[in-house]
């Protein structure tokens, strides 16, 4: 299949696509359908790594917006990754022009404890 443009894009958080993904699952199972080998894997990989409910994801990327040095991209990588330490976080800011205190690192943490 070739795609020949992209009409538009859309920005959602692992547990929204996992939410989708079963829909999808579940429309194809009442009718009978067969689920192809790659909607398989990715329901399979949404499902390992999904961490939080959409409800969770949501909010904390609403808080996270809400911080003075968060960027949206930023933002859904933490929702999606769930960091827990200041090392794994670091990771996700390595390619920005700035770093983060450790109080900034802390209060990012802090937010995505309460939203697990």
């Amino acid at each position: 299949m070739k795609v020949k443009a992209q009409l538009e894009e859309e920005r959602i958080t692992l547990p929204e696509l996992k939410e989708m993904l079963m829909r999808i699952e579940a429309e194809r199972r009442d009718s009978g359908k067969e689920m192809p080998y790659e909607l398989r894997r990715s329901i399979e990989h949404a499902s390992l790594l999904s961490k939080t409910s959409v409800e969770q994801s949501r909010a904390l990327l609403a808080e996270l917006l809400k911080l003075e040095k968060m960027k949206p991209d930023i933002a859904y990588r933490i929702v999606n990754i769930m960091p827990r330490g200041r090392d794994e976080l670091r990771a996700i800011y390595a390619k920005e022009r700035f770093t983060l205190t450790g109080v900034e690192l802390d209060a990012i943490l802090d937010l995505v404890a309460a939203h697990q």
